[in-house]
């Protein structure tokens, strides 16, 4: 008879769950090892499994990768307070967002530069679109959907271009400096260069 605490965890974690704790054992090798050392053995090790496990749901490293840093992105969410203010909201969020991602960004570019594309059959436009993923745009038109209700912007004549340009400067930086965006940046990211465009009473 087996011992209750030499039940493998392999045979308890099921569905979501088992996914979960191998993306986050991928996510750690990243971080520790690098894009470059990172194997599905190494995975399948760290996560207490069987490399058949990783099979069955990527092909290969490159995509374990990218899953592992779209789960990262999504299980780790920049907060998008409502402060009452575009101005609050937009320094709230650029502040957390450039805190929050400098070290996910650092380890996607450096997992790109490693060789992440050569397996993964995808465009680095693709990639880009796949790291940064979609659910950020929801909350940022959240974000702007407020201000348009509170009455300080008028959505309907803004661009879509204007709207990103806040958070794609931050990016930029991210991508650029991999440290957090420090706060006089954001600052003038907001005062000097976005809300003058947007404002009703500009």
């Amino acid at each position: 008879m087996t011992p209750p605490d030499e039940t493998p965890s392999r045979q308890r974690r099921r569905g979501p769950e088992l996914e979960a704790a191998l993306l986050d054992a991928a996510w750690d090798e990243l971080v520790e090892a690098g894009f470059a050392k990172l194997t599905m053995e190494s995975v399948a090790t760290r996560a207490g499994t069987g490399i058949a496990v990783l099979y069955r749901r990527w092909a290969n490293k490159d995509e374990l990768a990218l899953a592992a840093l779209e789960h990262y992105r999504d299980s780790h969410p920049v907060d998008f307070p409502d402060t009452g203010s575009l101005r609050g909201d937009l320094l709230e969020a650029l502040t957390g967002m450039g805190q929050a991602r400098a070290a996910f960004f650092a380890i996607a570019v450096a997992a790109v530069v490693s060789g992440l594309l050569a397996g993964a059959g995808l465009t680095p436009a693709k990639v880009r679109d796949r790291i940064i993923g979609d659910q950020r745009l929801v909350r940022v038109r959240t974000l702007y959907q407020r201000a348009h209700d509170r009455g300080e912007i008028d959505l309907e004549r803004i661009p879509a271009a204007v709207l990103a340009l806040p958070f794609d400067l931050v990016r930029h930086d991210l991508l650029m400096d991999l440290k957090p965006v420090k706060p006089a940046r954001i600052q003038s990211i907001v005062d000097e260069l976005f809300l003058p465009l947007v404002r009703l009473d500009g």
